[in-house]
């Protein structure tokens, strides 16, 4: 097995960390181990070898050395190497500069998105579908095209739920 950090050399460590129900692994060379501190248990992050090996060197090199505190919460960058997290908002402000390059090699962009569960993804579909029929329903009324409107009052019932919530308004 190779080692995650120069792919060259067989990996002779091991690390294992299990959060909930993932578990992330990670296998080291005999020299990437001591280069990443993992013999000096003082100094070792798990945290920080499974969150973009290295994060917090790239973090501390980006402000050059001045030991930061959030003035909010008093987190450190040792803190952060040492936990993997921040300690509140105003952390992210802080350490800016350093994390900008950090986020951006763990996640796809700076900005955290999020994602939206199915069941509420399609609900809000299916409503977005349901109030635009509703809309050309009530166009095709006001412009007495029947034909048309009895086209969309039957594309409207096929939309699921659609039943108890149609309504035109005069």
């Amino acid at each position: 097995m190779q080692c995650s950090i120069c792919k060259e050399k067989t990996a002779t460590v091991h690390l294992t960390q299990i959060v909930g129900d993932k578990m992330q692994k990670l296998d080291l060379c005999e020299e990437c181990a001591k280069a990443k501190g993992i013999n000096d248990p003082v100094s070792f992050a798990m945290a920080d070898m499974m969150l973009g090996l290295g994060a917090s060197q790239e973090l501390a090199s980006a402000s050059a050395g001045a030991d930061l505190k959030c003035s909010r919460c008093g987190f450190s960058q040792a803190d952060f190497k040492k936990s993997g997290r921040l300690g509140c908002l105003e952390c992210y402000h802080t350490f800016a500069e350093g994390l900008a390059g950090l986020l951006k090699t763990m996640h796809k962009g700076l900005r955290h998105i999020g994602k939206t569960p199915e069941a509420l993804r399609q609900t809000r579909e299916q409503t977005d579908r349901l109030k635009l029929l509703q809309k050309k329903l009530k166009k095709a009324i006001e412009d007495e095209d029947y034909e048309v409107a009895a086209a969309v009052r039957d594309e409207i019932k096929t939309v699921p739920g659609a039943a108890a919530k149609v309504r035109v308004e005069k």
